[in-house]
């Protein structure tokens, strides 16, 4: 079958930004971590405004100029993208919990534990971005480097630096990630050159960080500012109370931190903190505790610390590749989260782990996830291929308070999104190749499991290609 005449203005004519764009073929998202929603002849348009206009999941080709002569469209007032066998679309991949300063050290320190690992190999390295012209390199590549794997939103730690923090939020914005940024809270428990001397110096840095943000992206349309205290054992009980203000003062303002990330770091918390029985009550007795929380890891949670979790409605962001390869292996319980409809997403932790790639913490919960199923003897079963899919996009979103802006398509949802490819040969890299009988669940399933960045073509953010 020839192009439609839709399809064929779209080539005949030069590309031009601000006409709506449209696709037509393969669109795969979330609807429930269960259910993932396969539609083979979708369309997809987008306003200038990168929002969805319109979500049809079933118009065949032979229909789709009629329908669009319908809704007041005409040859070449819209780019379409016609998508053939083994090409589609999915929602941009959300990445929970990622410390951008550890960009340069993934990889390395393995085998340390928590608090080694922080000393010996983490403070010496994010000390360097002290250095402007080194936090502009460094987080160039970064980000650029997510992009280039999918992640359309980042929740990002910054270090303690509240100048690099500003240069990490002005390269988000110039390169079209939306991105919550935090400048990193520490006043104590780290080296003199990679903390706040002063509870004041924290609190102030963070608010004038904050003031930045709101100058550079007044509606926080791409950039956030995320109140980001690194764990209680950096932050000593007037930072904490501090944020918690800011906290109250601005509550469109997200929150970051660890939460029950390593048997270590709990014992050291409590010596300090002695007050509490556990760390829920730690961050809420602070005011940390919100539905705009974003609490790190979670692996030690017994069944008070979930309770408290579902009733503040924070978020879990799950982070498979670091807690599996470092000084431990740790089984977060996320099948008793999604049990409780917890909010959980993805994370990479960045140099925590080995791998910035949220198709590789997707493969990573699965093993975390068998594991988990083979310690409870089966009570918590190994996750799902639609289940890790979802963390990736739909769950994200849900954990970063995102869920009715991006995660899946919708009509008045913003087009967040990455096109790609499985077959091409430019493209084709390691993926397990596409066979002409398989079908289109099989060519989505290889694509989740043996694909790399080479297959992801296309990154949209708010409707604008940004790789």
């Amino acid at each position: 079958m020839g192009l439609s005449d839709f399809a064929q203005a779209t080539l005949d004519a030069p590309a031009d930004a601000d006409l709506p764009l449209a696709f037509h073929g393969t669109i795969i998202h979330s609807l429930t971590p269960q259910q993932v929603e396969i539609i083979e002849e979708g369309l997809i348009i987008v306003g200038s405004n990168g929002i969805i206009t319109h979500f049809h999941k079933n118009l065949p080709l032979d229909k789709l100029d009629s329908f669009l002569v319908e809704h007041d469209f005409t040859p070449g007032s819209l780019n379409i993208q016609m998508l053939k066998r083994g090409e589609f679309l999915v929602p941009g991949f959300v990445d929970t919990h990622n410390h951008a300063p550890q960009w340069a050290q993934r990889g390395i320190g393995r085998g340390q534990l928590l608090i080694d690992w922080l000393n010996k190999t983490t403070f010496p390295h994010e000390s360097k971005f002290k250095d402007h012209d080194y936090a502009w390199r460094t987080y160039t590549s970064c980000v650029k480097g997510f992009v280039r794997q999918g992640i359309t939103t980042a929740c990002y730690y910054g270090s303690f630096h509240g100048p690099a923090t500003k240069i990490l939020a002005d390269i988000c914005q110039k390169l079209g990630q939306r991105a919550f940024v935090g400048k990193c809270n520490m006043n104590r428990n780290a080296p003199d050159y990679c903390r706040d001397m002063t509870v004041e110096e924290s609190l102030e840095s963070t608010r004038d960080f904050i003031d930045h943000v709101r100058r550079i992206d007044p509606n926080f349309e791409l950039v956030t500012p995320i109140l980001t205290p690194r764990f209680a054992i950096s932050c000593d009980g007037e930072v904490l109370a501090g944020l918690g203000q800011i906290a109250a003062e601005q509550p469109d303002l997200p929150i970051q931190t660890h939460f029950d990330e390593a048997e270590q770091e709990m014992e050291v918390t409590k010596q300090l903190f002695p007050e509490f029985k556990s760390e829920a009550d730690l961050y809420d007795h602070f005011g940390l505790m919100t539905d705009r929380t974003i609490l790190a890891h979670c692996i030690f949670c017994g069944e008070y610390e979930m309770q408290r979790i579902k009733e503040r409605n924070c978020g879990v962001a799950h982070c498979p590749i670091s807690t599996s390869t470092g000084g431990f292996f740790g089984v977060a319980p996320i099948r008793e989260y999604l049990r409780r409809e917890i909010k959980v997403g993805l994370g990479t932790d960045s140099g925590g782990g080995y791998s910035s790639s949220i198709l590789d913490a997707m493969r990573l919960a699965f093993v975390i996830s068998n594991a988990r199923a083979t310690a409870t003897k089966g009570k918590d079963p190994e996750l799902s291929l639609q289940e890790g899919f979802y963390l990736a996009t739909l769950g994200g979103a849900q954990v970063c308070g995102l869920e009715k802006k991006i995660g899946n398509f919708g009509e008045g949802k913003i087009f967040d999104a990455l096109l790609i490819d499985t077959v091409s040969d430019k493209y084709r890299g390691i993926i397990a190749p596409i066979e002409d009988e398989d079908s289109t669940e099989t060519i989505f399933e290889k694509f989740l499991m043996t694909a790399d960045d080479r297959n992801i073509v296309d990154v949209y953010v708010k409707g604008r290609q940004i790789k």
